[in-house]
């Protein structure tokens, strides 16, 4: 493939402020128990194993040449989202219990989204996916408020408990989900590329 074709293929990164609609923070949290993990294990895991914890049927993640390798910065995966067109999005930060990716151009949503372990103050193994986004037009914004918004909440509520039965373990209750309109920040109009929640 020469340059050119290299270049074509290329897409920018749509940031939550080049969107439309408002600023929403979507938080998923489950509570794991059962599980010999550290909340480092699972963040590899996930960064490992990424694509098979999204739930095909919602969305289907490819990332050719790394299966089987953990996701670094600057990876792309391919997602096949019902009735949506392929879109891609961009990891753009990682570290010992997380994963950020951003939306690249052409994807419905316009922003960021980290996948994180930790600890509650009980000492039990958490997973969160926190996204800060707009709709990344006035169409996939209607899109979203038609049907969207549950098809991405059955995609990150598997994703959570395929999280939590990959190690061993159960979740605690059902999964948190909370939806808020929160103002920008600087990492939603560029850079830095930093996760959406501490997970330290």
């Amino acid at each position: 493939m020469n340059d050119a074709s290299v270049k074509s293929e290329l897409k920018e990164i749509a940031y939550a402020a080049t969107g439309s609609g408002p600023l929403l923070q979507r938080d998923y949290f489950g509570v794991i128990e059962g599980s010999q993990w550290t909340p480092e294990k699972l963040a590899e895991e996930v960064r490992t194993h990424f694509v098979d914890f999204a739930p095909k049927e919602t969305a289907a993640f490819e990332c050719p040449g790394r299966e089987g390798k953990a996701l670094k910065v600057d990876d792309e995966l391919k997602i096949h989202i019902s009735g949506i067109f392929p879109c891609k999005v961009r990891v753009v930060h990682c570290d010992d219990r997380s994963l950020t990716l951003r939306t690249l151009d052409g994807h419905p949503e316009a922003g960021r989204i980290t996948f994180g372990a930790g600890r509650d103050e009980q000492g039990r193994l958490t997973f969160r996916i926190r996204s800060r986004a707009r709709a990344g037009g006035l169409l996939h914004y209607i899109g979203f408020l038609l049907l969207g918004r549950t098809m991405q909440g059955r995609c990150w509520i598997r994703f959570i408990g395929r999280a939590a039965e990959a190690g061993g373990g159960r979740l605690v209750g059902p999964v948190h989900v909370r939806t808020e309109r929160v103002e920008e920040e600087p990492a939603d109009c560029g850079k830095p590329d930093m996760p959406t929640f501490p997970c330290d």
